[in-house]
């Protein structure tokens, strides 16, 4: 397999992996956590790393958003227990 196949292929499992989270918000980061010793909020600073390894001025807020699929203190009223 080339890299850049390689690339999309998981950029395309990043992004089924962001969409089933988004999906399933009763899956508590607390319970990923305990899971898998990663959650919602992980993803969103390994994002912002990502993002400032290639020169891209990304917050903590904004890599959420991308996660979360809308402003974190939001999810956080609608969703957590």
């Amino acid at each position: 397999m080339d890299e850049q196949t390689q690339i999309e292929l998981e950029s395309a499992a990043f992004r089924k992996l962001v969409e089933h989270l988004r999906q399933n918000t009763d899956l508590q980061n607390i319970d990923l956590m305990n899971l898998a010793g990663f959650c919602r909020n992980c993803l969103a600073k390994w994002y912002r790393v990502a993002a400032e390894d290639r020169d891209i001025e990304m917050d903590e807020n904004t890599a959420r958003e991308i996660i979360y699929g809308m402003p974190y203190p939001e999810w956080k009223e609608k969703y957590q227990k």
